[in-house]
Order: C-alpha cells, then sequence, then structure tokens
C-alpha cells in the first residue's frame, strides 16, 4: 500500500520577520493565466512610469572654487577622490563621500588647463600644467594640514604654454600638448620626444588606458594626430570639418575611440579604420567640450556648451538621457566614476555637480524582495521597449527653452538641406549629384 505525504518547505510559506508579509503560493502554469500578456503589458507601462517620476540624478555640488572650474581628475585607485582646477589657478583635492575640500592651494598663474593622475599602485601623485609654462607635481595629501604653503614635488619650466597632460597607464611616462606633442619621463626634466606633424597647437591629448604605447591628441587644423611612444613620429592623421575638443578612449575595446567635436556631434572611431566614424551621435545644441566613458566601456558622457550633461550608449546616434539644471551654465569638463554609478560634472559658474549614472536608480542597500522588484521591473520595460506607447514615455525629457528652439532650429535647417539635394538629385544628370552617407560628410582627409 503506497501512502503519498504531503511535504512543504518552510522558507516558501514562513516570513522572514513580523514585519514581512506572507507568502502567496501561486501555480504557474500558462493554462491558468489566459491573460499574462496584456497583464504584463499593464505592468511595463506603469514601471517605466515610475521611473520617469523616480528620476532624480541629482546628488550634491562641491562648492568652493572662486572662479569657473575648467579641469577635473579622479582618483585611479580611490573612487572618492577628485582633483579640480580653476581658471585663477587654483587647484582642490575633493572628497566626494563627504564633500568637503580636502586640499587647496594657488597652483598656477592663469588657468589650470590640465591635470593626470599617476595610475600607479598608490596614485598619490598628480600633474598639472598651467598659463604659466610649468609642469607641477603635487602630492595628494600635503602635508601642511592649513594648505598655507603647499609646495609642489617637481616643477619643470616648458619653452611654451601647455594645454592638456596625460599620463601612461602602467608606466612612467606622460605627454604633454602644446605647441607640439612632448613626451616625458616621470624622472627626467627634459622630454623625451617632440613630434609635430604642421600644426600650431595641440589642444589635448590622452594616452589609451589598455594599448599604453597608443596616445592621441586633438589639433588646431580640425585633425586628430596619433602617435606611438615607441616610434620616432606620429603615425596617422585624420582632418574633420570643424575642430575636436577632445579623445577619450574606451577602457574596454583598445581601438575603439570618441571624439567630442565643434559642430555639435561626437563621433566614434574605430582606429584600424579611420576613413570614417561607425557612429555618428548627435543631440547637442552647441559645441561638445569634453567627453568621458564608463568604466564597462558601453556608454559614454558629453558636456557641452549648451549647458546639458548627455549620455550616450556606443551603438546609438541619440542620447538615452540628458541632466540640467537652471543654475549650470556652459559645461567644461565631466568624469565618469570608477565604480559606473555616478559622474562629475564642472561648469563656468564654480560648483562642481554629482550625479547619478541612472536617473532612477535607488541608492544605497537594497532588501532581497526589492532588488527582485526592480529586476522585474527591468526586464518588463526591456521586454516591452519597442511599444510605441512604453517607448514615447521613457524617451520623453523636458529640456530648458533655449534648448528646445534650438533643436526646432537644427531640425528645419537638416529638412531644409535634404530637400535642397533631393531636388539637385532630381534635376541634374544621373550620378552627378552622389549620395553621401551622414558618416562620411564630416571627414575631409586621411594621412599616415
Amino acid at each position: 500500500m503506497k501512502v503519498k505525504v504531503i511535504s512543504r518547505n518552510p522558507d516558501e510559506y514562513l516570513r522572514a520577520t513580523k514585519r514581512d508579509i506572507y507568502k502567496v503560493p501561486r501555480n504557474f502554469d500558462p493554462v491558468l493565466h489566459p491573460f499574462e500578456g496584456p497583464r504584463e503589458y499593464t505592468r511595463a507601462l506603469n514601471a517605466v512610469k515610475l521611473e520617469r517620476i523616480f528620476a532624480k540624478p541629482f546628488v550634491g555640488n562641491l562648492d568652493g572654487h572662486r572662479e569657473g572650474v575648467c579641469s577635473l581628475a579622479k582618483h585611479p585607485k580611490r573612487v572618492s577622490i577628485l582633483v579640480s582646477g580653476a581658471y585663477d589657478g587654483e587647484v582642490r583635492v575633493w572628497d566626494i563621500a563627504r564633500r568637503v575640500s580636502t586640499a587647496s592651494w594657488q597652483a598656477h598663474n592663469g588657468w589650470v588647463r590640465g591635470i593626470c593622475f599617476s595610475p600607479t599602485e598608490e596614485g598619490d601623485c598628480f600633474w598639472t600644467v598651467g598659463d604659466d609654462a610649468t609642469i607641477k607635481v603635487w602630492n595628494t595629501s600635503p602635508k601642511d594640514e592649513m594648505n598655507n604653503d603647499v609646495r609642489p614635488l617637481n616643477t619643470i619650466i616648458s619653452k611654451s604654454v601647455l594645454t592638456s597632460v596625460s599620463h601612461q597607464w602602467g608606466g612612467k611616462l606622460y605627454a604633454t600638448s602644446g605647441d607640439c606633442c612632448q613626451v616625458w619621463d616621470e624622472t627626467r626634466d627634459e622630454p623625451l620626444q617632440s613630434h609635430s606633424w604642421g600644426v600650431d597647437s595641440l589642444y589635448s591629448v590622452s594616452f589609451n588606458p589598455v594599448q599604453t604605447n597608443v596616445l592621441g591628441a586633438c589639433a588646431s587644423d580640425r585633425s586628430m594626430i596619433f602617435y606611438d611612444v615607441r616610434m620616432s613620429g606620429p603615425i596617422r592623421k585624420v582632418i574633420m570639418q570643424l575642430r575636436s575638443n577632445k579623445i577619450a578612449w574606451n577602457p574596454m575595446e583598445p581601438f575603439v575611440f570618441t571624439c567630442a567635436s565643434e559642430d555639435y556631434n561626437l563621433y566614434s572611431f574605430d582606429a584600424r579604420s579611420l576613413g570614417q566614424p561607425f557612429n555618428v551621435h548627435m543631440d547637442h545644441t552647441s559645441a561638445v567640450t569634453d567627453v568621458d566613458y564608463s568604466p564597462t566601456g558601453k556608454e559614454f558622457i558629453s558636456g557641452s556648451y549648451d549647458k546639458t550633461v548627455r549620455f550616450f550608449e556606443l551603438d546609438k546616434g541619440h542620447s538615452r538621457d540628458v541632466y540640467h539644471t537652471k543654475r549650470m551654465q556652459r559645461l567644461t569638463c565631466v568624469a565618469w566614476s570608477l565604480d559606473a554609478k555616478f559622474v562629475a560634472t564642472a561648469s563656468d559658474e564654480m560648483n562642481i555637480r554629482i550625479w547619478k549614472a541612472r536617473a532612477a536608480e535607488k541608492l544605497g542597500n537594497l532588501k532581497p524582495r526589492e532588488k527582485r522588484a526592480l529586476e522585474y521591473a527591468a526586464a518588463l520595460r526591456e521586454k516591452f521597449a519597442f511599444h510605441p506607447q512604453i517607448k514615447r514615455i521613457a524617451r520623453h525629457r523636458q529640456v530648458p527653452k533655449h534648448i528646445y528652439n534650438a533643436q526646432k532650429e537644427m531640425r528645419a535647417i537638416k529638412d531644409k538641406m535634404s530637400r535642397k539635394e533631393a531636388n539637385r538629385r532630381a534635376h541634374s544628370k544621373p550620378g552627378s549629384v552622389p549620395h553621401i552617407p551622414e558618416r562620411k560628410k564630416h571627414i575631409v582627409e586621411e594621412k599616415e
């Protein structure tokens, strides 16, 4: 004789605490749930609406500079350390967790054009360049607690004004830009190499974080020049329609980089094929001044003179989010934190702002039930992302009036140009007005 005994796991029906709700047993047989699709759509619609309701990205600001902030640098090992330089030559070290300035001193006479850390195990030293044509090495934690007479660890006088500085990842070299690109060694006061390719000046220089011997620079002749410190001269050069302001390398794909341009766009290139960018990122309504990648390599942030911060996905041409405030003025520099959760922006009105990388993300510890609920809501939003109603709610953003009017004007200009080109093609000989893709319009020439 067989006896069937009901066996139940107490974890399935007992509460974890007295304040927890009772767990209800559920049968997930699809035969018993004929309206599963409509019910999930309703949940996805509620989830995307709640995401927009709880989208509050601003975390706090770092106030203390007496002039506009023109340069930022994040610590390579400690997430909470940030260094900023201002137009009056002041340098400040910030503790982001406490939102206080731990040290400040007068570093240069004039602008602090560039700041970079040494990506060593300690990372306690950083380099600054300014309008006074000097390179200075500083300690992140100065010994003078009152910061009355903080002295640099080393001072190098350059022959010309330097515009930016970048340190080699995992090495002892660093590069500066000015009237030419110079490669320096930490232990020497004279440059090891000096590279020039028929340009008056270079605006920015950046080392590749993966292929540590490669660096790129933005020049005054609207070109981007690439160097290898193992070679005696530049490698390649790409001339664009308008000037590029900054180059950011992808930390996960060493051959991918993105440049911020004066023509309101950002261009993502594959260094193995520089004939055309593989993606053009649009949405800004003024010159893009700075760009920085997320540690994941899938997204990047950009700051512009249109007073907005935009988040772009590498494989998409339009931004997924835009941040702005009433008092924030023209953006000068941006930085994405090493934990990929926060971004820092600096602007002309002397403030450094800290934002969440995901506007609706909840900060702090999450209970298991809450975490599962958020993951389920995210899965529903992804599943129904292309439904018209959900897509409209997810992509809608309120922007300032000057951004709205500028976008409207740019849209009208593009429509006019496309109509003009279509009319020329319709009233000309076949093949006399070729169709040029958007990704090829902005490249003038490639040189080797």
